[in-house]
């Protein structure tokens, strides 16, 4: 496929091998239908001499072959499908996080340095990359073809990709959702450029603060501090190392305190109540943006347990310790 589109990611050579079979596999089946309906149609045209006494004849090894053969194939290729969406969706752990905030009708980009962009996303060469992406409006769709990735990007919901480029250059991302008037504009660039000349790029565009920084700042000045804070005298959970921990619930169940989680516990905090505490958080919704929730989700991220903290927020020992 590289002849038609760049593969510049480590995964295009995949993607690429992968839709070429399932492309010679259909032609091999439609072209094995076809020549055998044109053989009948021309053997049992009107006139011909062809024996039409109606002879019966049974071949249950050719039945058998026929609708095995081509099923264990097209099984084939499901199970190999697997494999490559689940690649697709587990970037490596040490991926270098970017947030994506989508909105009729551009893409806000914000690293993790604090560094800002708009419809346009500037990476180092060889390094994985991991977007992690929500919507303020609308259901949008990020893809970029030249890396074969493509993901729906969706209000009140992270969704995330991940690639890494194997090719300096620009590369053309566009919404593939149509998300209203001027979804036909709503494209940007990957630029990919070598590691030192990225470097500079991050120099020359220095950031005041960097994103978990700039969510420490809302965190005061929005008051979340002063229920969550180590000092608050409100029977509110502590949030120092939060992210990543078996949360209990006051229905019985748990959930691990991911950034969907944290972003639902900001939005709507009477969804999933901690065991032990009253739902008495008021909710921000329609107060803080999008990227300011990402912000604040970074800083919670950012965030190291106490030596007193439990392993787990909700449970029998933090009841305790209030």
């Amino acid at each position: 496929m590289s002849a038609l589109l760049p593969d510049a990611s480590t995964m295009a050579p995949r993607v690429d091998v992968l839709f070429w079979y399932m492309i010679g596999l259909c032609g091999f089946v439609a072209v094995g239908i076809f020549a055998t309906m044109i053989y009948f149609a021309l053997k049992y045209r009107a006139g011909s001499k062809a024996d039409r006494t109606g002879k019966h004849k049974q071949s249950i090894g050719v039945e058998v072959t026929w609708t095995l053969v081509p099923f264990g194939m097209f099984i084939a290729v499901f199970i190999w499908s697997l494999f490559v969406f689940a690649r697709l969706h587990s970037p490596p752990a040490g991926a270098q996080t970017v947030y994506l905030v989508a909105k009729q009708w551009m893409w806000k980009i914000q690293h993790a340095g604090g560094q800002r962009e708009i419809n346009a996303l500037h990476v180092p060469l060889g390094e994985p990359i991991r977007l992690v992406m929500i919507s303020q409006d609308v259901i949008h769709s990020f893809s970029v073809p030249a890396f074969r990735v493509k993901q729906d990007v969706l209000p009140g919901t992270y969704t995330d990709l991940w690639f890494t480029p194997t090719e300096t250059g620009r590369y053309s991302f566009y919404c593939d959702q149509y998300c209203g008037l001027d979804h036909s504009r709503m494209i940007g660039d990957v630029v990919v450029m070598a590691p030192a000349d990225y470097a500079r790029w991050l120099a020359k565009n220095p950031a005041p603060e960097n994103v978990a920084a700039r969510g420490a700042a809302l965190f005061r000045s929005r008051g979340c501090s002063g229920c969550h804070g180590a000092n608050a005298s409100v029977h509110a959970p502590d949030l120092d190392g939060l992210y990543g921990r078996t949360v209990h619930l006051a229905d019985g169940s748990t959930v691990i305190a991911d950034d969907r989680y944290i972003h639902d516990s900001i939005l709507l905090p009477d969804k999933q109540v901690v065991a032990g505490f009253a739902p008495i958080m008021p909710s921000f919704e329609g107060q803080l943006s999008e990227e300011e929730i990402l912000e604040l989700v970074a800083y919670i991220k950012s965030t190291t347990a106490t030596a007193h903290q439990p392993p787990s927020v909700g449970s029998e020992s933090t009841h305790e310790r209030h």
